[in-house]
């Protein structure tokens, strides 16, 4: 199984702002004066030139619009609602925000089976909504894929019997913890593992100064050493600039790329950007209006798509 993918899906905004349901846990989350047509043609300018960006190199990305009837502010975030997977099979995931629920789409499945993707098998954990439990998709959960290891951060959008019967489900090993973040003064959960968190092929970017239980630290470590990641270890200022939200993807000939955003790219050091640079090239593309307004930054644009050919 391998733990890049040349696919993703991306969905291009039509009504992005900043969302007030997922600001009250959301602590990346800021406002910006600027009227909700303006925030959205920004964030429509980045999207297309990060778009561009990624094709030059050769990957293959699925565009899709919005819904313009449904308003759903992070849309632009599908990795947080599905995932797709090298059997065929396809996870939908409960969302804590009641408006990210619409996000979810079957004509997106449609999409990829139009453009050849087998889809065998969709397996749904969106009923656990009606108990107000939630497992927000790769965001929550980071998928050591040749390893069948999967990683989570528990906070309210990542709760630990979900996650549990999810590794059950798709054979993967949990490896669990908590990641915080200081919140005026306050120590709080981190929302979601990939902002903290990034596993590719043979290293893996994390920001070990947010786990702060040392057991659980050391387990964490233990695990991608015994799978031989090289730990390129990120301070919580660079996390906040959205330095562990990177996904490692494939490109024409096979080549890797490691794809952030500019802000994260900018916070890097000289070192860090050579250690990973030993593994594959760095990819960054400026989302600052995305990244202010919602939280979230370039991998969490991309849903992968790992699903065999028809």
């Amino acid at each position: 199984m391998q733990q890049t993918t040349n696919t993703i899906v991306m969905i291009r905004p039509v009504n992005f702002r900043m969302n007030e349901q997922t600001a009250v846990n959301n602590y990346f989350q800021e406002e910006l004066d600027l009227k909700n047509a303006e925030i959205n043609a920004k964030a429509q300018e980045e999207f297309d030139a990060f778009v561009e960006k990624l094709q030059a190199v050769g990957v293959n990305v699925v565009v899709i619009n919005d819904d313009e009837t449904a308003d759903t502010p992070d849309s632009i975030f599908p990795n947080n609602w599905v995932s797709f997977h090298g059997n065929g099979d396809v996870a939908k995931y409960p969302m804590f925000a009641e408006n990210r629920r619409k996000e979810r789409r079957d004509d997106v499945f449609i999409r990829l089976e139009e453009d050849g993707f087998a889809i065998e098998n969709i397996i749904d954990y969106t009923s656990a909504e009606h108990e107000g439990v939630f497992l927000e998709g790769t965001g929550s959960i980071i998928l050591d894929r040749e390893n069948r290891k999967a990683y989570c951060a528990l906070s309210a959008r990542a709760d630990e019997e979900l996650f549990i019967e999810f590794c059950e489900d798709f054979e993967y090993s949990p490896v669990i913890f908590t990641a915080y973040q200081n919140v005026k003064g306050k120590r709080l959960p981190i929302y979601h593992t990939n902002v903290m968190m990034c596993v590719a092929e043979t290293f893996a970017v994390i920001c070990l100064d947010s786990i702060d239980d040392k057991k659980e630290r050391k387990s964490v470590v233990k695990q991608l050493k015994q799978d031989g990641k090289e730990i390129v270890s990120i301070t919580e200022a660079q996390m906040h600039q959205f330095a562990g939200n990177m996904l490692q993807v494939r490109g024409e000939n096979e080549q890797r790329y490691l794809i952030m955003s500019e802000t994260a790219y900018k916070s890097l050091t000289p070192n860090q950007i050579k250690t990973i640079e030993k593994h594959c090239p760095i990819l960054y593309s400026s989302l600052n209006t995305i990244e202010i307004l919602g939280g979230g930054s370039a991998r969490c644009m991309m849903a992968e798509v790992f699903l065999p050919k028809k």
